[in-house]
């Protein structure tokens, strides 16, 4: 491996080195409060005879950004409750997950305190996370690892960097600001600002997201299911994206979107010479209106590495209303389900689909899989992209947990600093279908697709979760994959 090479992996390392081990004690030794190694143990050493319980109170500890009312947002029940007695061991799982699925909270105990007849006191202990990050920013500008290291020899003239300021806990009502100053591959200035609660019932919120970017290299088109660019000195495209969206979430699973965007997408003159049909009609420059509907359910215990528990997300965008020719209707599903099967196994199911519509649609619109971004892709198809209408990907794992463990800091220092780590070996296969009614060379539009192969997880702190994957896909190619699931 020469110097360069190395030089790229070791900063891309560091990176996600510095992501994984920030992280904070947020409660003082005279504000916490040891909890109970087992809540299900708590209920029953308290369990009596009576059916039904009274909430007598909730007690918060550990919540020194966050305010005590968003915690109380996501438990379910509230203090002056009635409840049967048999429901309250479910009802303490339910909320722990509630919690830890909002990224507020590294670690998250709640138990029963005390109990005298039916009057029941709880006690919620949390452990919050480091909520500001002003972190080098080093992302690759291919859509996987793989791509970037093998096929562009670990480029660094195809990388980003710069700096990303984020502020995941704003005003300790779980809202997210996030800066981007990037340079590099692709030139980005973007600002997001999330707030999930902006009224006193703490159901709707908006989300505002502003991007303006400049870049050298464009995909303009695809030949046999890979991505052809074109590279100049100046900038060969400019686009710039502004969004506001309504958030209305009713109860704690359920969350509906509605988006509103618009966009403004410029490309050079020689793009059209090499792809006429990349804008509709032709153009070089369009202008057009988004607007859009989503629905996601949470009903996993662990959003980002699920172990049980369902996962939706649906939506439908229309683009462009025919104006700049932009005309776009995309149904998009996903879902997950994760069956557990024994202790440390699992069975975990997705499935992910597109649609299109109509079906006359040019190069900007058409891209299907594999392309990033939240992109459907089967594995072992990672140095391929498919373009299309219409589209599905069904995907089957098993997992098995061989390990797992916490790095704790010496007892001797003045926090207290854990980093879990779970490690699962699997084994999974896949299968999918892209329709394209003008395929041209590709090798994959209008037929049956396939993969299997065998890998490891790492889940880390802070949503991190390393994938490590060896492939077979249906042209009878093989090899080793590695993908990088985070949320920062």
């Amino acid at each position: 491996m020469g110097p360069v090479k190395a030089l790229c992996l070791l900063c891309f390392a560091l990176c996600l080195y510095v992501q994984v081990n920030a992280q904070k004690d947020s409660m003082s030794v005279s504000e916490k409060k040891e909890p109970a190694k087992d809540s299900i143990i708590v209920m029953q050493a308290t369990k009596d005879t009576s059916s039904v319980i009274y909430i007598a109170g909730i007690s918060f500890y550990g919540n020194d950004k966050t305010k005590s009312y968003i915690l109380q947002r996501e438990l379910g029940f509230k203090q002056g409750d009635y409840m049967d007695a048999k429901d309250l061991p479910l009802k303490l799982i339910r909320a722990r997950q509630q919690l830890i699925n909002t990224s507020l909270f590294i670690n998250v105990d709640i138990y029963v305190e005390n109990k005298y007849g039916e009057l029941v006191f709880i006690t919620v202990n949390v452990k919050e996370r480091w909520y500001i990050f002003p972190l080098p920013y080093f992302k690759l500008a291919d859509r996987n690892f793989n791509t970037w290291f093998v096929t562009y020899n670990a480029s660094l003239q195809r990388v980003n960097y710069g700096i990303k300021f984020i502020h995941n806990n704003v005003s300790g009502k779980n809202d997210k600001m996030n800066v981007w100053l990037i340079t590099g591959y692709t030139r980005q200035l973007a600002f997001k600002y999330e707030r999930p609660f902006a009224d006193k019932s703490l159901k709707w919120g908006y989300n505002v997201y502003l991007n303006y970017g400049r870049q050298r290299e464009l995909n303009y088109g695809s030949e046999t299911s890979k991505q052809q660019f074109f590279k100049q000195d100046d900038f060969v495209r400019k686009n710039i994206k502004a969004e506001l969206d309504y958030v209305y979430r009713p109860g704690l699973r359920t969350k509906h979107t509605i988006k509103t965007s618009y966009y403004h997408e410029e490309v050079g003159d020689t793009i059209l010479k090499l792809n006429p049909g990349y804008f509709p009609g032709g153009r070089r420059v369009v202008n057009y209106p988004e607007v859009g509907y989503q629905l996601q359910y949470l009903g996993a215990d662990y959003f980002a590495y699920p172990t049980k528990g369902f996962i939706v997300e649906a939506s439908v965008v229309h683009k462009g209303f025919g104006i700049s020719g932009m005309n776009l209707t995309q149904l998009n599903c996903n879902a997950s389900y994760t069956i557990p099967v024994a202790k440390n196994d699992m069975l975990y199911l997705q499935s992910g689909n597109i649609l299109k519509l109509p079906f006359d649609q040019p190069f900007y619109t058409r891209t299907l899989f594999g392309y990033g971004a939240g992109t459907p892709f089967l594995q072992g198809m990672e140095y391929y992209v498919i373009d299309g209408v219409a589209g599905t990907v069904a995907r089957s794992t098993w997992r098995h947990r061989f390990l797992q463990f916490e790095l704790r800091s010496p007892e001797k220092m003045k926090k207290n600093i854990s980093i879990p780590f779970s490690f699962y070996g699997k084994v999974y296969g896949n299968l999918g279908y892209a329709y394209d009614p003008n395929p041209g060379n590709s090798l994959f539009n209008n037929k049956l697709l396939y993969s299997f192969g065998f890998g490891m997880d790492m889940v880390a702190v802070y949503d991190v979760v390393f994938k490590f994957d060896y492939s077979f896909n249906q042209l009878g190619q093989s090899g080793f994959f590695f993908h990088v699931r985070t949320d920062f």
